[in-house]
């Protein structure tokens, strides 16, 4: 299992317009085979900062969501949006347990 975690920042002013292609973004890759997670949540002692985190089955299920026409698109709408800091981590995680 592999974990993307980290965070993307815009200006807050863009945050509206930038909702419908997070909204996009998120439903076409929870829709992908191999996505067991994928959320954007705001922060909320930090205006602009959106923390990410993904959860894909393996690594094969990963690169098909770089391939595809979603996240293609989500790209070329950063520079619109004013998305430019991007800090995200992969891990390789074993299996869930609870806590």
């Amino acid at each position: 299992m592999l974990l993307i975690i980290g965070t993307i920042r815009l200006p807050p002013d863009r945050l509206e317009d930038a909702k419908p292609v997070m909204e996009r973004m998120i439903s076409g890759s929870r829709g992908e085979d191999g996505c067991l997670e994928y959320s954007y949540a705001r922060d909320v002692l930090d205006a602009g900062l959106i923390r990410v985190t993904e959860v894909w089955r393996d690594r094969a299920s990963l690169d098909a969501h770089f391939r595809s026409r979603h996240i293609a698109d989500w790209r070329s709408s950063w520079p619109t949006l004013g998305i430019g800091e991007r800090n995200l981590v992969l891990y390789e995680a074993g299996e869930p347990m609870p806590t």
